[in-house]
């Protein structure tokens, strides 16, 4: 890997600043283009369609984009609709580019149609995660946010394609997918291994990136160039049991929380890689004074703790500087009058690309030191590689940004969670997560929680951006 030229094309990206051209507002409260009307219809049928990923129907989100797809225009040769399962199936359509080959290998906009499961009662009572709903600036449901928004959008946008007359260069590949959210029939590892020449892109724009909103206004758009491992682990805790009438100290439920707690109060050490370095370099720049002064001390010197304890006390900076690991999932003894036999932890972590599995396997069990609790890897991911920008994505998302949002940086980021870009990475493909949709941290991060949702103007700017995006990519061959 070319570190050295990355990382300056990194900075390169973080410090470009131009300043807006003041264009017309792409949304008016309260009114509606009919290019934005039909998005949001597009939108609150996807949101609609109950696809969680383990109790919820990913095919019939598939079969419904089909047939826009169909309507749009798009030849039934041209539009692919399966999977392993008939429950988890996936939609492939190709716009053909005007030059074929000559154009350079397709562009391909990725989403994914699965979401994380929602219970009602989790959720406010007025809101219904599976139906579609408007209040107060800010369109409610599960999957607003995480991914039926782009996938909207890249379904909307092909009508838009075809009523505007403009036919790209190069074709577009537009994969709407299932289990992206860690379900057993991942869309694009199996579309890859069964149908690589639907998958055949030279580029890859996915979920990953997007704006942030600071006080109401756009602070830097970030282009997600690298993303962490997910891992799942299995706390274990055995014991022989007895009668509840005769407890003992060895108790399975006791042990595993005993261990939780040593987990829970660990924190891995901090790492940078050259994406993460680049951001807090920048950052530091658009930060408040002490946050600012402590990012910039921090990156000089990795080992300061007082800047440590500054940027960390920030959930997302935190997550960006290390390996993180939580409990998501809990279970234990099999009778109110019985001592447990069993009890069992889900961890989910978050590693830093450079970590492995069996290393945080040998710090939990450390950390816990005690016989009786096992630790065993559940699920495992393998890192991907960190691949170089390339100038035909940058230069185009750093334009856009400025005539829409204003004097702000573009400035590469790590995801603290996992996306199908890693599918593309291991292959040498360059996938980014680019998507200019804002939203502020403190407020919106609500994608896998309570009462998801995403605000009406960043969805219909977000729509603009990757429709002239697009535009802009599929007429370009990129190279690295």
């Amino acid at each position: 890997m070319k570190s050295c030229r990355i990382a300056v094309l990194l900075v390169a990206v973080a410090t470009t600043t131009v300043s807006a051209q003041g264009t017309k507002p792409v949304y008016t409260p309260g009114t509606l283009t009919p290019q934005q009307e039909f998005a949001r219809g597009i939108y609150k049928e996807l949101v609609e369609i109950q696809t969680g990923v383990t109790t919820g129907n990913i095919t019939t989100a598939a079969v419904a984009m089909a047939k826009r797809f169909r309507d749009a225009g798009i030849p039934e040769a041209d539009i692919f609709v399966g999977g392993p399962r008939p429950d988890k199936h996936n939609v492939v359509a190709r716009i053909h580019g005007r030059r074929g080959a000559d154009g350079g290998k397709p562009l391909l906009l990725l989403a994914h149609l699965d979401v994380v499961e929602a219970l009602k009662a989790d959720w406010s009572p007025d809101i219904d995660p599976f139906v579609f709903m408007e209040r107060d600036g800010y369109y409610y449901g599960r999957g607003t946010a995480d991914d039926k928004a782009m996938a909207s959008i890249f379904v909307a946008n092909v009508f838009r394609m075809k009523q505007d007359g403009w036919v790209p260069d190069r074709d577009i590949i537009i994969a709407l997918t299932a289990d992206e959210e860690s379900g057993p029939a991942n869309g694009v590892d199996w579309l890859l291994k069964t149908h690589p020449e639907l998958m055949d892109a030279g580029l890859v724009i996915n979920e990953g990136g997007g704006g942030t909103l600071r006080d109401g206004k756009p602070l830097f758009n970030g282009l997600g160039a690298a993303e962490k491992v997910t891992t799942n682990l299995t706390l274990r805790a055995t014991n022989r049991g007895g009668h509840s009438s005769v407890p003992r100290d060895d108790n399975a439920i006791t042990a595993l929380s005993d261990a939780l707690s040593k987990l829970g109060r660990y924190k891995f050490p901090i790492e940078f890689n050259e994406v993460t370095r680049a951001f807090f370099t920048r950052m530091a720049g658009l930060e408040a004074p002490a946050m600012g002064r402590a990012m910039k001390a921090l990156v000089a010197n990795p080992k300061d703790a007082d800047a440590l304890r500054v940027v960390a006390a920030d959930p997302r900076y935190n997550s960006m500087l290390r390996t993180t690991c939580v409990a998501t999932g809990l279970t234990g003894g099999h009778a109110t009058n019985a001592l447990p036999q069993l009890a069992e932890a889900n961890i989910n972590c978050r590693l830093y690309p450079t970590a492995s599995p069996d290393s945080v396997r040998a710090t939990f069990e450390r950390l816990i030191a005690d016989t009786t609790v096992h630790v065993l890897i559940k699920t495992q991911r393998p890192p991907t590689p960190i691949l170089a920008i390339p100038k035909d994505l940058v230069d185009p998302v750093t334009k856009l940004t400025k005539e829409m949002f204003g004097d702000i940086p573009v400035i590469p980021v790590m995801a603290t969670g996992a996306s199908d870009s890693r599918f593309f990475r291991a292959l040498g493909v360059p996938a980014f997560g680019v998507s200019g949709l804002f939203s502020d941290p403190s407020t919106d991060a609500r994608a896998h929680g309570r009462d998801e949702r995403m605000s009406v103007k960043s969805y219909f700017e977000g729509q603009e951006f990757l429709y002239r995006l697009t535009k802009e990519l599929a007429s370009v061959r990129v190279t690295p």
